[in-house]
């Protein structure tokens, strides 16, 4: 049920200013009075909250290639109740469950949007990590039906990530997906992987991890890169000397040639969505031959558009897709401090979620 009266003033988290690493300040903010709603805004009480690695690497030192605001409320990715909408709302009412496009620059990826800079919430602008917050509609999209908040948190970023990773899942019914890791993105994409039929490699440096995610489905298969150095060759062996159609690649550049290695013969992508160690690669280039060789390609992907997560909102809701097994943990939000710690230290399989 939606709050009939909302508070005065609504609590957050900033980041500090400095030095590294930065920390999380818990703060009180003024909430604008009803009379103050512009005519298309909207008044959400966030209920969940869902990290990404983004979120902690932002409070440590050359760990983020990107500049943030200073001092923001860090978070992108949450599952809101709408309690006020402005006059000229349209498309919500009171009781909805919504969230606010990650990017609120890149709504549809047409026309104007293609010269626009990124507006992204919890880096370029204050983000999620509160207790309230106004959006404009045309940044929200409504949450599918049969997910509970902490689930319904984590699609934002995470999950429309993996949408694009997976080219939202046009794709051939004999596909396979490399995905690396065992973080939010790769978690969500071996969700949908098990949902649309491609079959799912995943990488992780623990057994433990890789025996837990196997129980999800038959159809994974992982691989433990400590105990194969050369997961190109693993790869290999497991498709029978195919390769795979996509790799989900969220350690950074220095595994594309490994990654170019694991493709098939033809018409392969690696989708690059990640930079766990960093921005850099120690290789020669002439790997790069093999894009021209077996026709591949490399696309980055800073999440998508708002037409991205409708898209991925609709497969959830047509495919009944349970996101609970992707769930690691839950912390309050008085906890939130504690959740960003334990992100950072890679203990997690999955996503931290911090419930209000």
């Amino acid at each position: 049920m939606a709050s009939a009266s909302p508070p005065s003033t609504s609590r957050a988290y900033r980041r500090t200013t400095g030095p590294y690493p930065l920390t999380l300040t818990p703060t009180t903010s003024p909430l604008p009075a009803a009379s103050s709603l512009g005519p298309y805004d909207v008044l959400l009480r966030i209920r969940a909250v869902a990290l990404n690695f983004r979120d902690v690497a932002m409070l440590h030192e050359g760990r983020y290639p990107v500049r943030v605001a200073a001092g923001g409320i860090p978070g992108s990715d949450c599952a809101g109740e709408v309690v006020r909408v402005g006059e000229k709302v349209e498309k919500f009412r009171t009781g909805d469950r919504v969230a606010p496009t990650f990017d609120l620059a890149h709504l549809t990826g047409e026309g104007k949007e293609r010269e626009a800079g990124m507006c992204a919430l919890g880096g370029d602008v204050d983000g999620v990590l509160r207790e309230w917050g106004v959006w404009r509609e045309e940044v929200l999209v409504a949450l599918p039906g049969g997910l509970g908040g902490e689930e319904a948190a984590t699609i934002t970023c995470a999950g429309v990530t993996a949408w694009k990773a997976l080219n939202s899942l046009r794709v051939q019914s004999d596909s396979v997906a490399l995905l690396q890791g065992t973080g939010g993105v790769s978690m969500f994409a071996l969700q949908l992987c098990v949902a649309a039929g491609i079959k799912p490699i995943i990488t992780s440096s623990s057994d433990e991890k890789l025996e837990a995610i196997k129980k999800l489905s038959p159809a994974v298969e992982g691989i433990n890169y400590k105990k194969h150095a050369d997961v190109a060759a693993e790869v290999l062996r497991l498709t029978e000397g195919k390769g795979v159609d996509i790799v989900v690649n969220n350690t950074g550049m220095g595994s594309f040639p490994s990654d170019f290695a694991s493709l098939r013969k033809r018409y392969g992508t690696i989708s690059w969505v990640g930079f766990l160690e960093g921005i850099k690669g120690d290789w020669d280039p002439s790997h790069l031959f093999a894009l021209m060789t077996k026709s591949a390609k490399i696309q980055g992907i800073a999440v998508g558009s708002r037409k991205d997560f409708e898209d991925v909102c609709k497969f959830l809701e047509d495919k009944k897709v349970q996101l609970t097994p992707i769930i690691d943990r839950v912390f309050t939000f008085d906890e939130a401090p504690q959740a960003f710690e334990y992100l950072y230290s890679g203990k997690h399989t999955g996503k931290v979620v911090i419930k209000l």
